[in-house]
């Protein structure tokens, strides 16, 4: 049953008005969506070229401006060498080599704050021009305050590598990567839901709890690629299906207390996102067989092929990755076609609720 049929022919110029007042908005969400994705994208490549730390202070305003001068470049470069990674890292790093790294990190923070514009501009024009539905406007303004707050958390995922480690956190960073996921999540969800789209019962009744489940495991699976990354684990152990020449390897359990080592323990972490990595495959396996045994023409059933196939795209990739001890274009596809399989999990799911019901539907 599409939207148009729920509505009487009094209410047509309204119907027109407000499908086109969603269009307009699901436009302005899919180029957030594309900003996003880029943000993601530079954010890794800052982490792999280990450029993050270039920038030794949060200035939200001032610091839209890169430096101008030769004297300003010093400036920074300064700031640059009284941290520990210079010390330790990169003690004889040229004025040139400190612009290549600088350069990464000022584009990341560029986009962040760039994104907070797209965000917030066309949002106070979309809600004063009465383009937003009253139901609408929680989510928007959940999502703007996730992305302030992620401006916080970036802060202070770069404080933990500026006075005794040499890079940023683990713990910060899967945390930065997550809240970002999550605000990305929130605008397909919320953009999907704006769309034109029939009800479709689900092929089973436990396909949209497999659904779920699934989305679920797909961020989790981010979640500890991010502590992967923050310990450099990936560039340890590049054998597969073997780790350390074994299925299983040792070692996994030896710091104390016990907890530290799924977070702490490059070896540990490492396996850890490798089973998690085949509990995602296997889970979207089920869902798609499942689905496709129930009702093989269904949108549902359609959909979960093609998750299917994403997530399996995603396991060689990383496989590819791991095996060629993580060269930059790889790992920046790796996490980028992780996004990608993360929204259209999104998509999926929010493919069993149908859009958002009209105002001035009527039964």
């Amino acid at each position: 049953m599409t939207i148009a049929s729920t509505l009487s022919p009094t209410s047509t110029p309204l119907l027109t008005r407000q499908l086109r007042n969603r269009r307009a908005i699901r436009i302005w969400l899919g180029f957030v969506v594309l900003a996003l994705f880029a943000l993601v994208l530079v954010g890794g490549a800052t982490r792999l070229t280990n450029s993050g730390l270039s920038i030794t202070e949060w200035k939200p305003i001032h610091g839209v401006i890169p430096p101008l001068s030769v004297d300003e470049w010093q400036e920074e470069f300064k700031l640059y060498q009284q941290i520990p990674q210079y010390e330790r890292m990169n003690k004889d790093m040229t004025l040139d080599g400190f612009k290549e790294i600088y350069w990464w990190e000022w584009a990341h923070r560029f986009l962040a704050r760039s994104i907070g514009m797209i965000f917030a501009l066309p949002l106070l024009f979309f809600w004063v021009t009465g383009r937003i539905e009253k139901k609408l406007r929680p989510r928007l303004l959940a999502i703007l305050a996730l992305g302030g707050f992620q401006g916080f958390v970036g802060w202070w995922m770069v404080s933990s590598g500026l006075t005794a480690r040499t890079e940023v956190s683990q713990y910060r960073l899967a945390t930065h990567l997550v809240i970002a996921c999550l605000i990305f999540a929130s605008c397909v969800w919320v953009m999907c839901g704006l769309g034109k789209r029939d009800v479709e019962a689900p092929p089973k009744a436990s396909s949209k709890g497999w659904a779920t489940a699934l989305l679920c495991l797909v961020l989790f699976q981010i979640y500890l690629g991010a502590l992967v990354a923050g310990l450099r684990a990936g560039y340890t152990y590049n054998t597969w299906p073997l780790m350390d020449g074994a299925l299983v390897p040792g070692d996994l359990l030896i710091q104390h207390p016990l907890w530290v080592n799924f977070f702490e323990n490059p070896k540990t972490v490492q396996f850890v996102h490798r089973l998690g990595a085949y509990a995602v495959f296997l889970v979207a396996l089920y869902h798609m067989v499942t689905s496709l045994t129930a009702a093989p023409k269904s949108s549902h059933a359609r959909r979960s092929v093609v998750l299917f196939w994403l997530i399996t795209a995603q396991a060689a990739l990383g496989i590819f990755t791991l095996l060629h001890h993580v060269p930059l274009h790889a790992g920046l596809a790796h996490q980028g076609l992780a996004l990608i399989v993360l929204g259209f999990a999104v998509a999926h799911l929010r493919g069993f609720y149908g859009a958002y019901r009209l105002p001035e539907t009527v039964a």
